[in-house]
């Protein structure tokens, strides 16, 4: 089977950029509205204990039978990071879960889908017969991003959140 790994893509407005811990200072700030916990719970995170997830996610899955990818957005002709987009591949059962998050000065100009489209376009060329998304039941902008990138609802829930499917 062929290695997954996120590499860099680009698209018409951004730079998705495979996630290292230095973008941890500045994705603190991007990421510091405690509005963005609304629907997955939780707080932000300060720089230093985002410097530490950063480096453990950038060292990978310690399940070999799971691949994370993660990429930071960065903003192209400005350089400013905006957000994250993420995929967790499962190969042995073709299938990666896709989620995304852009700060709050950022959101409602389009990132989001933009980013989660570029990820779900990378994905169905490796292929991955089945991509899911988690979405908040009220987070109506998260659900037209899925929406947007060709996903639908499913009955299934999962922790309060309705499971989104693709099929490439």
């Amino acid at each position: 089977m062929r290695t997954v790994r996120a590499g860099e893509i680009a698209t018409g407005r951004l730079e998705l950029l495979p996630l290292r811990a230095e973008y941890a200072v500045e994705m603190a700030r991007v990421l510091g509205d405690p509005v963005l916990h609304e629907f997955i719970g939780g707080a932000p995170l300060g720089a230093d204990a985002l410097l530490e997830r950063y480096a453990r996610l950038a060292a990978g899955a310690p399940d070999p039978e799971v691949v994370w990818c993660n990429w930071v957005l960065r903003l192209r002709g400005e350089g400013r990071l905006v957000g994250t987009v993420q995929a967790t591949v499962t190969p042995a059962s073709d299938t990666a879960e896709l989620a995304w998050v852009v700060g709050t000065p950022w959101q409602g100009r389009g990132f989001a889908t933009e980013a989660a489209r570029a990820v779900t376009a990378w994905l169905a060329e490796l292929p991955v017969g089945r991509l899911l998304a988690h979405v908040h039941p009220e987070h109506h902008a998260s659900a037209a991003v899925a929406a947007a990138c060709g996903f639908a609802p499913t009955p299934h829930r999962e922790d309060g959140e309705v499971r989104w499917e693709y099929r490439p």
